[in-house]
């Protein structure tokens, strides 16, 4: 009988670490799994309530973007935007007073 004993083969790749020895990133970086806080928060999240976040980013963008409109277009759109308001309450105010009158079940 013969047996051999075998050696572990020592790795040639150098280990990716900065200078002061501590790993670059995170346990789960390294892992494969290098989502951020943030992005697991995001995705906790339910997709309403996503999509509300959203919709208020989008809102702040275009605020931002309607101040630096110059004065006569930023008076058409500050009008425009009033005048949808206004049919939002009014279609909000309708769609209420339906749901008022519609009897339960039907």
């Amino acid at each position: 009988m013969n047996f051999m004993i075998r050696t572990k083969k020592q790795n040639p790749t150098p280990v990716a670490e900065p200078e002061t020895g501590r790993p670059a990133g995170t346990g789960e970086e390294w892992l494969g799994r290098n989502r951020s806080s943030k992005r697991r928060l995001w995705e906790r999240l339910n997709p309403r309530s996503r999509g509300q976040i959203r919709l208020i980013a989008e809102a702040l963008a275009l605020h931002q973007t309607h101040a630096q409109l110059p004065e006569p277009l930023r008076a058409r759109l500050s009008a425009t935007i009033g005048e949808i308001e206004r049919l939002v309450g009014r279609a909000k105010a309708l769609l209420a007073e339906v749901a008022r009158r519609t009897p339960p079940g039907t």
